[in-house]
């Protein structure tokens, strides 16, 4: 039987380390974008967008709490519905959603590191960059799960300096008056639902910690209790950095500057030498964001193969002794990943996602897959197999709000129906793939 590593604090740390970290620094700048400036109005949408993620934790909470096997969500599907959907699910998360994360994290990694050491990085070297450290982090959880989770507790706290003191330097030192309600209809129209988008990207990541429900102690208990603590958390200390970091920058020099402007105000509020420590906790914040995501990607083809939901799956779910992981299922997560990462590179290098990345519609398709939890939650409240109205009713009706306003918030992708066809391409494949060959077996 397998010892679980994780506790409560690890568990909260992995969502609030993989969703904090990378997103909120290089997204204000797109958010301020969608909503022509308008400090007010992304505050405003930030809470919108945060129904996915508040009431998504409360809802897939009580899924959590009554499965603890290896999987997580491919578990939550198969239980809720049968074990093709679980499959579907699960071939998205392999291939799509977990990789294209990466591929994203490990970019702006590079950005940063770029930053932080003076180098005018172009596209190929900060995707290479990226690359390294990725690798890095695939070694060292491979390696040691102990490792890994440490790490991910160190960067948690670690990435939460920088955030809390750009946050209220920025509330002290800033121009309030730049926040204003004058602006909420942004020119009339309803266009600042783009910035869902990027809202949606910072907050996602969540449901990351379901794939090592496996592996933490009392995991009925703990999985949700941390599904609830983080996401709250999160929104809240995001809100705080959002108005800090634009009102002292100024929101028409933060959508000037693009991903810069972390920089330009870290050097305006601590000085150069401040500035480039600051600068060091976010490029750590952003690897201890990439290192949740591995942490969690590395088990997703292992939990696949178990089921045997994938070829090859009796090679795939062999666990090595010595260090309690799946090396195929590793290697499998490494590979996808790169590929995804050069879909990224291409994507960026010819602008086809203006104000946007590879990860966004991956997002949003996951967000839409969990309706379908969220509907059996609906469903056992119904039924009374949950109590209260809260917890079996209106925390999933929220949730389903909360995933459509996300879906909502992407249609000004201009690849929106390129991704769909992918991604519901991978869905159909997985469903067939298991219906017609693993039944047949």
């Amino acid at each position: 039987m397998k010892k679980k590593e994780y506790g409560l604090l690890t568990s909260i740390a992995m969502i609030i380390g993989i969703v904090i970290g990378s997103g909120i620094f290089f997204k204000s700048d797109n958010i301020l974008i969608a909503t022509k400036g308008s400090i007010s109005l992304g505050v405003l949408v930030f809470f919108i967008a945060a129904l996915g993620i508040i009431f998504g934790g409360l809802t897939i909470g009580e899924l959590a709490s009554r499965d603890s096997r290896a999987g997580g969500i491919i578990t939550y599907a198969e239980n809720s519905y049968n074990e093709s959907v679980a499959c579907s699910f699960g071939w998205f998360h392999t291939f799509v959603y977990y990789p294209s994360l990466i591929a994203v994290i490990s970019w702006v990694s590079g950005i940063y590191i770029c930053i932080l050491f003076g180098i005018k990085g172009s596209l190929l070297l900060q995707c290479l960059i990226g690359i390294a450290v990725a690798t890095i982090l695939y070694v060292v959880n491979i390696l040691s799960k102990i490792l890994g989770g440490f790490f991910q507790n160190a960067a948690t706290i670690i990435k939460i300096i920088p955030l809390l003191l750009i946050a209220v330097s920025g509330i002290i030192f800033g121009n309030t008056q730049e926040i204003t309600i004058n602006n909420l209809t942004a020119g009339g129209s309803i266009s600042w639902l783009a910035a869902i988008a990027p809202i949606a990207f910072s907050l996602d990541g969540w449901i990351i910690s379901t794939s090592i429900a496996h592996e933490i102690k009392d995991s009925k208990k703990n999985l949700p209790r941390a599904l609830i603590i983080a996401p709250i958390f999160i929104v809240l200390i995001y809100v705080l950095y959002f108005v800090g970091i634009s009102i002292y920058v100024g929101p028409e020099q933060i959508m000037a500057l693009g991903d810069a402007h972390v920089d330009v105000a870290a050097n305006g509020i601590f000085g150069p030498l401040g500035g480039k420590i600051i600068i060091t906790f976010v490029v750590i914040s952003i690897i201890g964001t990439l290192n949740g995501l591995i942490l969690g990607y590395i088990r997703m083809p292992y939990s696949l193969a178990i089921r045997n939901m994938i070829p090859n799956s009796k090679s795939i779910s062999i666990i090595n002794e010595k260090l309690s992981v799946s090396i195929k299922s590793a290697l499998l997560s490494y590979i996808v990943s790169f590929i995804w990462l050069l879909v990224h590179y291409i994507t960026q290098k010819y602008n086809l996602m203006p104000n946007g990345d590879v990860s966004e519609i991956s997002i949003v398709v996951n967000y839409l897959l969990y309706i379908l939890l969220y509907f059996k939650v609906f469903k056992m409240g119904i039924s009374g197999e949950i109590k209260g109205i809260w917890r079996g009713r209106i925390n999933p009706i929220l949730a389903t709000l909360g995933s459509i306003i996300t879906l909502v918030g992407s249609f000004s992708n201009p690849l929106l129906i390129l991704y769909f066809l992918i991604s519901f391409t991978v869905l159909i494949t997985a469903f067939i793939y298991h219906k017609n060959i693993v039944n047949d077996i």
